[in-house]
């Protein structure tokens, strides 16, 4: 790429791995096609006519239409949560669901306007890989992105009458899938609950950890299918494995809120194992999903291993 593309173009890189990923629910099927998206830009800027649209339109058509393409006869990215009911209780042996291709957290971070803690939540990013590939389009650009209507229509080649009809039942089925709102906690009662979070995962203190939850919290961990609902299933299932010495944490941001990056004690060496997202409200923590995949510690700066 020449110098001037390049000074042009990244500007806008970040955001459009937001969007992909929004779209997509994959942080590295997003990075793919970013990179993509950026290779066809490339080789077609010099037909670029910046009196048609403005340079940041140009790039979310061609990234728009690389996600829609990736997306046709693909099955949506679901967390354990959107397959099966709860279950009581496992026994020692955990089954890996490795055929599914789950949802995967992203290092999101809520200073970036385009990255706004509520637009990538998990529980928004899940809800999103319901609706049909152009409806979940529209919805991102409309209502997490704020274009107007009329620019939306222009970059999916359809009516703004279209958007609009589309943007309705997106909205719709959205909101029958989205959690009910719950009351925000200030950032330092944010900040205080994660700390408490990860001092008791890391002394093994499963009474402590148990009164950070709410009764009525629910855990669970990709690509593991199974989930938990409820304190007592919850409590059981962390009871046996938060045990003092077999943890160190450090603190992440995952999909914009406060999470904690698990290290598990193996032959010696505390070794990267699962990133914790934390949905904290008022009243205590009410949801945790525990991505146990490893290979995703370096794309939010983690090393493989911790002292």
């Amino acid at each position: 790429m020449t110098t001037d593309f390049a000074e042009r173009t990244d500007p806008f890189r970040r955001e459009l791995l937001s969007y992909c990923y929004r779209m997509l629910g994959s942080i590295h099927d997003a990075e793919d096609l970013v990179q993509e998206t950026y290779l066809r830009a490339w080789r077609a800027h010099a037909d670029f006519d910046e009196r048609r649209a403005s340079l940041r339109t140009w790039l979310y058509r061609i990234a728009t239409n690389a996600c829609l393409n990736a997306l046709e006869g693909r099955g949506r990215r679901p967390l354990p949560s959107g397959l099966a009911g709860p279950v009581e209780a496992v026994g020692d042996h955990l089954d890996w669901d490795a055929e599914t291709p789950w949802l995967q957290p992203f290092p999101g971070d809520p200073a970036t306007a385009a990255e706004s803690r509520e637009s990538i939540r998990i529980a928004f990013v899940a809800a999103l890989q319901h609706l049909p590939a152009r409806q979940r389009a529209v919805l991102i650009l409309r209502d997490v992105l704020a274009w107007r209507a009329a620019e939306v229509a222009a970059l999916l080649d359809t009516t703004t009458a279209g958007v609009n009809s589309a943007l309705q039942r997106a909205r719709a089925q959205l909101a029958e899938l989205t959690p009910a709102e719950v009351a925000e906690p200030s950032e330092a009662e944010r900040r205080a609950t994660l700390e408490r979070y990860v001092a008791a995962f890391v002394a093994g203190d499963v009474t402590a950890l148990a009164a950070l939850l709410r009764a009525d919290v629910e855990l669970e961990m990709p690509p593991y299918p199974m989930w938990f609902s409820g304190i007592g299933p919850v409590r059981g299932f962390l009871g046996p494995r938060v045990r003092p010495g077999r943890w160190r944490a450090r603190e992440a941001l995952v999909n914009g809120e406060p999470g904690m990056a698990g290290y598990v004690l193996r032959d010696g060496v505390y070794r990267a194992h699962a990133l914790h997202t934390l949905t904290i409200t008022k009243t205590g923590i009410a949801r945790i999903v525990a991505f146990q995949e490893p290979a995703l510690f370096p794309l939010f700066a983690l090393p493989p291993t911790t002292p």
